[in-house]
């Protein structure tokens, strides 16, 4: 285990010392402007050049090289996203266009079926998340061959420049995720104008762009996924620095225990931003944060509380060669456990202070991953992930309290078309509690993907 944490440690500083290499191989392509040679994004120009455009008043009778551009700027649009993940819906393969080239209209989404094999004990869920190892061995549940189609999703998107508004955009997406990977539920629906976003978006705390893919849904075990209502300021300067802001609507999990403590209703919103630097059309560096008021009321004082909890986050993807991505994530804070990864599971934003019950306090938590992909070709890559989520209370924690989780990911993905997707991988995690017992599960697994 020391060798494997000195080479994850090792990846983790390369991933992050790489943006300063690339920027100086960079300097030529920032003077035209955001641009990557990267293999990773020649697989996305092959779908950004798969449309089939519709117009809605009538095709143009000439369309000379300013219309050619206006229209592939709107397609370009779909792609560009500061918080598109991996695994998030390619932009639809039919767009409804004006015949000037202003608006942009698609309706896409994509099948997703995932299948898997858990061995040395199943873990009980389709995402493969250390917390949820079992710590007792279950004869009955050392195996488990599982399906799930969760991840299918279908959106709608329009974006189109005004003269009164500027540039908008108007996005709605559901998913296949809800009561047992089968109930499809809301995942985004927000408006865009400009500098502003209002509504149901990824936290501005969050930088899904520097989560190397998985197969798994579930994905590193540090990951920061949290969405709620919000209204956003974003603005980039110069191509190059990106800021943002925003207020949040709030949703604590603190520990309470009966006849002593019990939640207050969170009365006030969360406080999130970050700053970018990006050299490169997917290549940034990222500062984010997050400020939270965390409440609760004693019930043997009679009196309610208010803990101030916060978060940081440093990630950064990088393309130091043509053939290779590097991801890298490391989170910290106290109070924020209830939007990063495994500790999600748990109500750890307050926990009791030990020796006083009727007293809750935020305990501290860390979580860091790193990830390294090599594009065989533009449509076929490898990639491999190593993440840690660690929880820090003050002594008195209970022995079977979860402490440490451990995940590893290696997968090779294919895309046959632009469109259809294929992956295989191996999942390997830990869960580790307070009094050092500890318990690994593995599992193997498969994805066919179909975008439309």
């Amino acid at each position: 285990m020391n060798l494997t944490r000195f080479s994850a440690i090792s990846l983790i500083a390369l991933a992050f010392l790489a943006p300063s290499w690339a920027a100086a191989e960079t300097t030529a392509q920032a003077t035209a402007g955001l641009r990557s040679s990267s293999l990773a994004d020649v697989q996305q120009d092959s779908l950004s050049a798969s449309h089939r455009i519709i117009y809605i008043d009538g095709r143009p009778s000439s369309i000379g090289q300013a219309h050619l551009d206006s229209v592939q700027h709107l397609i370009n649009e779909f792609y560009y996203d500061q918080f598109r993940h991996f695994s998030d819906p390619d932009a639809p393969y039919f767009l409804f266009m004006s015949k000037d080239a202003q608006l942009a209209m698609g309706i896409g989404g994509c099948v997703r079926a995932r299948g898997w094999y858990d061995w040395g004990g199943a873990v009980p869920a389709n995402g493969f998340a250390p917390y949820l190892i079992p710590m007792d061995s279950d004869p009955a549940n050392m195996r488990k061959f599982g399906t799930s189609p969760s991840g299918t999703a279908l959106f709608f998107r329009v974006i189109g420049r005004n003269k009164a508004l500027g540039n908008y955009q108007l996005y709605i997406e559901a998913n296949f995720n809800g009561y047992v990977g089968r109930g499809f539920h809301l995942k985004k629906a927000y408006a865009t104008v400009n500098d502003w976003t209002i509504g149901y978006a990824q936290t501005t705390f969050s930088d899904p762009a520097a989560e190397s893919p998985t197969v798994d849904a579930q994905g590193a075990n540090n990951k920061l996924s949290g969405t709620s209502v919000l209204v956003r300021w974003m603005h980039t300067m110069r191509s190059r620095w990106t800021v943002a802001a925003s207020l949040e609507t709030p949703s604590s999990q603190p520990s309470v225990q009966d006849g002593l403590t019990e939640k207050v209703s969170d009365w006030l919103p969360d406080v999130a931003a970050f700053v970018q630097y990006a050299w490169g059309r997917s290549e940034h560096v990222r500062l984010s944060g997050i400020m939270r008021t965390l409440g609760y009321r004693d019930l043997r004082e009679g009196r309610n509380h208010n803990v101030i909890g916060w978060g940081a986050q440093l990630s950064t993807v990088s393309h130091p060669l043509p053939q290779v991505t590097l991801y890298g994530t490391v989170c910290g804070g106290k109070g924020f456990e209830s939007m990063c990864g495994d500790l999600q599971m748990g109500n750890y934003d307050l926990v009791p202070v030990p020796g006083r019950d009727s007293e809750l306090y935020a305990p501290y938590a860390l979580g860091w991953s790193v990830g390294l992909q090599y594009n065989f070709l533009p449509n076929l890559f490898a990639s491999a992930t190593y993440s840690e989520s660690r929880y820090m209370p003050r002594r008195g924690a209970a022995a079977d309290e979860y402490k440490l989780g451990r995940y590893m990911a290696a997968n090779i993905f294919w895309n046959i078309t632009p469109r259809i997707q294929t992956g295989v991988e191996y999942d390997w995690g830990q869960r580790r509690n307070m009094d050092g017992r500890h318990r690994h599960a593995q599992r193997v697994g498969v994805l066919a993907q179909f975008s439309f």
